[in-house]
């Protein structure tokens, strides 16, 4: 089997996140949702995975390169314009050949991992098995019509009325015989070649198509707000501390922390779930649960809780930052407590604010 993740799309609803990289590298937990995406991927054992990039091509090969480090080969194939699912499926195909595949969105997380519906689908040997989670607002996504047995009787593509709650969900498994329905299917009313049509074609040719529940978390991660639940979630599940920085003797490490290479915690309270990456300094600060800092971080004298803060962010004074997300080498700068900066903060990156009042 091989597979084929997504990192594509325009991510307007992430914007300004998304202004200067693709949304799928907006961190959780302290990795980008596509790294943990491809960690899925690779605990089926596949290690032949094809990435669909768009305009932040080289952003995406910087963040995962060559795939050595997942123990995987990545080929990379560039989609021109965001033309479907479909279309990826179609840019692709020199690179699936004849084999079985799993399709993952670049920015749907399932961390609980897939490898129970890949076993579905090797032993249904459906042309089409789709991974479905019961939502309470099914129009809002592509939505099937499931028997009791797993047999999937049609798909709409956001319905305006549901034929079930059962929601596609973004892990798809494929035979080799979803190339002739990608060929065979026209645009949609918005001009994408949608592989809910694909495989409603296959459905109608005779094709096999299936689906099966995934009951664990799931998070579409396409909004600042969808960040900041699935980053509390991720935190929450962490059971260990690890310390790899330097914590002085003055601080106070409470729960689950973790520390990365080089980090230091000077003079500050830290109580978790907490991640602060490598070779970042927190000094005179507070950080409270719920709190993601990347690497070669600045924090002095702050107060932060419940936020994501990436790569080379810079927080001083203390000013609370709750429930906000803050961009790369971006600044966040107050002088005194009270002042309103930083509840429901959503920072692009290279930004700059600060305040006196």
């Amino acid at each position: 089997m091989r597979a084929l993740v997504l990192a594509g799309g325009t991510g307007s609803r992430m914007r300004p996140l998304s202004h200067t990289r693709p949304k799928q590298l907006v961190p959780v937990a302290g990795r980008p949702v596509l790294e943990h995406v491809v960690r899925g991927v690779r605990e089926l054992g596949v290690t032949d995975i094809g990435v669909i990039t768009g305009d932040g091509a080289d952003h995406v090969r910087n963040a995962l390169g060559d795939g050595s480090g997942f123990g995987a080969r990545l080929t990379y194939i560039h989609q021109s314009r965001p033309l479907g699912l479909a279309d990826c499926v179609r840019a692709a195909r020199d690179f699936l050949g004849g084999d079985a595949f799993v399709l993952c969105l670049g920015d749907n997380l399932l961390p609980s991992g897939f490898t129970e519906l890949a076993e579905e689908f090797r032993l249904r040997r459906s042309d089409a098995h789709i991974a479905v989670q019961r939502v309470a607002d099914p129009s809002a996504f592509g939505v099937v019509d499931m028997g009791e047995d797993g047999k999937v009787g049609g798909l709409v593509e956001k319905p305006t009325v549901p034929v079930s709650d059962w929601a596609i969900i973004g892990v798809y498994f494929f035979s080799p015989a979803i190339h002739e329905a990608v060929r065979a299917i026209e645009p949609s009313g918005r001009g994408e070649l949608e592989i809910t049509d694909a495989i409603q074609w296959l459905l109608e040719h005779g094709y096999g198509v299936s689906a099966g529940e995934y009951t664990g978390y799931w998070a579409d991660v396409g909004r600042p707000d969808d960040v900041l639940r699935a980053n509390r979630h991720l935190l929450g599940t962490l059971t260990r501390p690890a310390l790899e920085g330097d914590v002085d003797p003055d601080s106070r490490l409470d729960g689950v922390v973790s520390l990365g290479e080089g980090a230091r915690v000077i003079r500050s309270t830290v109580v978790g779930p907490v991640v602060i990456g490598p070779g970042t300094v927190v000094t005179d600060s507070v950080l409270g649960p719920g709190t993601s800092i990347g690497a070669h971080c600045s924090l002095n004298g702050a107060d932060v809780a419940d936020s994501v803060l990436m790569d080379g962010a810079r927080i001083d004074g203390p000013a609370p930052l709750r429930r906000s997300v803050v961009g790369r080498e971006s600044v966040v700068r107050s002088t005194r407590t009270a002042a309103p900066i930083g509840h429901r903060l959503v920072v692009g990156d290279h930004s700059r604010i600060e305040t006196d009042s």
